[in-house]
């Protein structure tokens, strides 16, 4: 079952659910009780690392290495 984050506009509290996707856009009860109002949030996610797959050399193209640091600082060189 997918998690879905919903955000309260007025504080910005977000809080994760795990719902099926027929009810991703359903009404939220506000869990702590007080009659706040949640809307369904664009999930974001990002993914970082080092590791080059097995077997793969390390290459560094143009200013930035692949790893997403400077070349100066990936220790990759």
């Amino acid at each position: 079952m997918p998690q879905y984050e919903y955000i309260n506009d007025e504080d910005g509290e977000i809080i994760v659910l795990l719902r099926p996707m027929s009810q991703a856009d359903a009404p939220v009860d506000d869990p702590t009780g007080r009659s706040r109002k949640f809307r369904r949030k664009l999930s974001t996610f990002g993914v970082t690392g080092t590791q080059s797959p097995s077997g793969a050399g390390h290459v560094h193209t143009g200013g930035c290495c692949p790893c997403g640091k400077p070349q100066s600082s990936c220790g990759n060189q």
